[in-house]
C-alpha cells in the first residue's frame, strides 16, 4: 500500500500549448496516488478539501481506485499557473486548504508514504511521528520550501525542515528546490548538489531536472538518468508523477537504477496531456523505459 499524504487542489493552468476552462485536480500526492492506483499499487490520499470540491475530489479518486481519507477546510487550495515558452511558471494562489493536523492508523501499515504537501500543509512534527514506522517515507519537498507573499508564492528553506530531512529514506526535490535547499545549480554542479543534499541526511537523493533527466545519490552511487523526450503539453505534475513511478519500481526491485529509469518514463507520459485523466499502464511505461537502458 502507498500512501500519500498532501492537500489535493484545483488549478488552472495555461502553457503556450494548452489551457484548462475550468480548475482541474491535482496536487503532489494526489496526482502519485493516482498514478500509483493505474500501476496496480493500492493508494490512499490524505489531505484536506473544502466543500466547494468535496464531492468532485471524492468521485474523481474513487474513480481511479484511489481511497482517499478527506479532512474538512474552509476552502480548497489551488494554483494559477502560468507556463512560458521555456518552461518557467508563475504561481499565483487561488485559494489555501487548511493544514493536516492528524493521520489514520492505517498510515502505519503502508509500504511506502509520500509527504507531498502543496503550501505547509505538513508540519515538520508528524514527520518525526512517522519516523516510527517500518515504511519508506518518500519526501517531494515543494510544499516545506514554499510561502506566500502579496498572493506570490517565495522559497525559504526553514530550520525546521531541514531538521526533519534525516527521518526521510528518500527526498526527491526538483531543480529550482535543490537551488533553495543547497545555493547551487544542480545541471551546473550535480556532485556538489547531490553530496549536500545527502550530507543533509536522507538515505537517497533524487534531482529532477526536467527535459534534462535526473540525478540519484545514495553515498556511493552516482547515477545520471536520461529523459524520456517528448512533447510536454503540460508540466505540471512531473514531478509528482516521477516520484510515483520511482516509488512503484523501487519497492519491486530495490534497484535505483531501474527505479530511476522507470520514473522519467512514467512522467513523460503525464506531460503529455493535462492531468488527472491520462492512461498510464506499466506496459506503456515499461516500452519507453527499453528506449532508454
Amino acid at each position: 500500500m502507498m500512501v500519500g499524504i498532501g492537500n489535493p487542489v484545483y488549478d488552472l493552468i495555461d502553457t503556450p500549448l494548452i489551457r484548462t476552462e475550468k480548475r482541474v485536480l491535482s496536487g503532489c500526492s494526489t496526482n502519485a496516488c493516482i498514478v500509483c492506483a493505474q500501476l496496480k499499487m493500492q493508494p490512499v490520499l490524505i489531505g484536506c478539501v473544502g466543500e466547494d470540491f468535496r464531492v468532485e475530489t471524492e468521485d474523481t479518486l474513487s474513480w481511479f481506485g484511489v481511497e482517499s481519507v478527506l479532512y474538512p477546510s474552509e476552502e480548497t487550495g489551488g494554483f494559477s499557473l502560468k507556463y512560458d515558452s521555456r518552461g518557467d511558471r508563475e504561481l499565483k494562489v487561488l485559494g489555501r486548504a487548511d493544514p493536516i493536523k492528524e493521520v489514520p492508523e492505517k498510515v502505519f501499515s503502508a509500504d511506502v508514504v509520500l509527504l507531498g504537501p502543496i503550501l505547509q500543509e505538513i508540519d515538520p512534527s508528524l514527520v518525526v511521528l512517522l519516523s516510527e514506522k517500518q515504511f519508506l517515507l518518500f519526501c517531494d519537498p515543494q510544499g516545506f520550501l514554499r510561502e506566500i507573499k502579496g498572493g506570490q508564492i517565495s522559497h525559504i528553506f526553514p530550520q525546521p525542515f531541514k531538521e526533519v530531512l534525516p527521518f526521510f529514506d528518500i527526498l526527491k526535490p526538483n531543480e529550482p528546490e535543490a537551488y533553495t535547499m543547497t545555493g547551487k545549480d544542480a545541471a551546473e554542479h550535480p556532485r556538489e548538489v547531490m553530496e549536500t543534499l545527502y550530507s543533509y541526511g536522507s538515505s537517497v537523493c533524487i534531482v529532477t531536472l526536467a527535459d534534462k533527466g535526473s540525478l540519484i545519490y545514495d553515498g556511493s552511487e552516482f547515477l545520471e538518468i536520461p529523459p524520456f523526450k517528448t512533447l510536454a503539453k503540460d508540466p505540471t505534475g512531473a514531478g509528482d508523477t516521477y516520484a510515483a513511478g520511482f516509488m512503484v519500481e523501487y519497492l519491486r526491485s530495490r534497484n535505483l537504477y531501474e527505479a530511476g529509469l522507470f520514473a522519467p518514463s512514467t512522467a513523460s507520459l503525464w506531460v503529455e496531456s493535462i492531468g488527472p485523466c491520462i492512461d498510464i499502464t506499466e506496459e506503456k511505461v515499461r516500452e519507453r523505459m527499453e528506449s532508454l537502458e
